[in-house]
């Protein structure tokens, strides 16, 4: 599993964009920060097609439900991996994921 940085592709099933802003700039990966939990979390989406007059689109992340590591930390904080998956606020409620396109790297890969 390869280790996620900010330029990481990460959308949501209707193929808007998440916005990656990292918490911690110690750690990089070819000149980009590596994310850490739960810099995936609340995060914006932007042109979420999902829209109509009962659909609501997807315009923030929800809670990570997997895509942590269970070993390696920077201050303490789990790194993200591009097994990412999460809910995001879109219509339909809770079927929405959000997962990891491209990891943004191809170099620095770890066991969860």
């Amino acid at each position: 599993m390869k280790w996620i940085v900010t330029t990481a592709d990460i959308r949501c099933d209707h193929d808007g964009k998440v916005a990656n802003n990292p918490s911690q700039h110690w750690v990089e990966i070819s000149g980009h920060p590596v994310l850490v939990d739960d810099d995936p979390q609340g995060r914006a989406i932007a042109r979420c097609p999902n829209i109509g007059a009962t659909m609501k689109p997807c315009v923030k992340t929800l809670r990570v439900a997997v895509g942590y590591s269970d070993w390696i930390r920077i201050d303490g904080h789990a790194i993200v991996l591009d097994t990412l998956d999460g809910l995001t606020d879109g219509t339909v409620p809770g079927t929405v994921h959000y997962r990891v396109r491209t990891p943004g790297q191809s170099f620095v890969e770890a066991e969860s």
